[in-house]
């Protein structure tokens, strides 16, 4: 949901202080505004006479510009928006705790990307978050924006960086060790153990050396044809660091999210890998064994799905995930 880049700008401005001074107000940390501006992109839009708009076929609450460029600007209210938001990033069946929870991650992770010198706040992708207008809301979606309006997390004066992934596989990640950066306290990974409903809880894949190969053929040219991978050291979350690319006249070393971008982000759904090993019955195969899925700081979708069916409060989820934020009320 977040870029490395974006979070080390939000990293930096937690080390800077809490409070912005005039001559150096920083929008994407303190902006508080009632709506918010979503870049759709190019295409056709136009007015309803019920209210919204229509753009590629879809009908959106609030209204629209066109940029200079052609693509079209979303703007509404900021609890509209995130009644289609939250239905996209949480499956809407889920309790009402854990939605409840997804609408405070989404809403404080709109106001900290709020920025008044750009054109737009927030793309409508998993670059920010998953947002596709009107058809995609529900009334539990909507229940829960509504049963936490206006709450955000705070840390000190600073909106949180409310970051979430889908399942965690058992413990969540530190920020820093995710994109590196200055380390902030509450993001600093927990151990979690309401996650083993997700069907990534624990998850195998079995590749062909050569399609590894394939993914690094720069790495790997002055070694000659690959023989083995091998995972390296992990961090306290037990995400690796690094694999080894083990070649016919030396290795390569891959850190670990390379090696998993290229690989495929569906492909390796995270980077928990538990065993890399050789296939029972081919040679030039090996199987990945790990747990998860995405990047795994800040809160876990299916973690507090886990916790909300035991009774545990939105609020006490959030407190769990983001150990030290207040949950306040812009």
């Amino acid at each position: 949901m977040i870029a490395r880049a974006r979070f080390l700008t939000m990293a930096l401005a937690f080390a800077s202080g809490a409070a912005a001074r005039a001559d150096d107000f920083d929008p994407a940390v303190s902006a508080r505004s009632a709506e918010l501006r979503v870049l759709l992109g190019p295409g056709d839009a136009r007015p309803q006479a019920q209210g919204g708009f229509t753009f590629d076929g879809r009908s959106y609450r609030g209204s629209f510009t066109r940029l200079q460029n052609g693509t079209i600007v979303n703007t509404l209210r900021l609890e509209e928006y995130l009644y289609s938001v939250v239905p996209h990033e949480m499956t809407a069946s889920w309790p009402s705790a854990a939605l409840q929870a997804q609408a405070v991650c989404a809403r404080t992770y709109v106001l900290q990307r709020s920025d008044p010198r750009r054109d737009y706040d927030v793309v409508p992708s998993q670059i920010d978050q998953v947002y596709s207008g009107i058809a995609e809301e529900s009334a539990a979606g909507r229940a829960a924006v509504d049963a936490t309006a206006g709450f955000v997390l705070r840390f000190g004066a600073q909106f949180a960086q409310a970051m979430y992934s889908s399942c965690c596989g058992g413990h969540t990640e530190s920020a820093t060790d995710a994109w590196g950066g200055i380390a902030v306290p509450y993001l600093s990974g927990v151990v979690c153990s309401t996650c083993t409903q997700s069907p990534y809880y624990r998850w195998t894949r079995e590749l062909e050396l050569s399609e590894v190969a394939r993914a690094f053929p720069d790495e790997l040219a002055p070694f000659g044809a690959l023989t083995a991978v091998i995972l390296g050291p992990a961090d306290p979350s037990g995400r690796i660091r690094n694999v080894e690319l083990q070649g016919e006249r030396g290795s390569a070393f891959i850190k670990g999210s390379a090696f998993r971008l290229r690989i495929g982000t569906r492909v390796l759904p995270s980077l928990l890998i538990s065993k890399i090993t050789p296939a029972a019955q081919a040679t030039e195969r090996i199987v990945i064994e790990g747990a998860g899925l995405g990047h795994g700081v800040g809160l876990c979708q299916w973690g507090a799905r886990g916790l909300a069916l035991t009774g545990t409060s939105y609020s006490d989820i959030l407190r769990f995930y983001f150990p030290g934020i207040e949950i306040d009320h812009d």
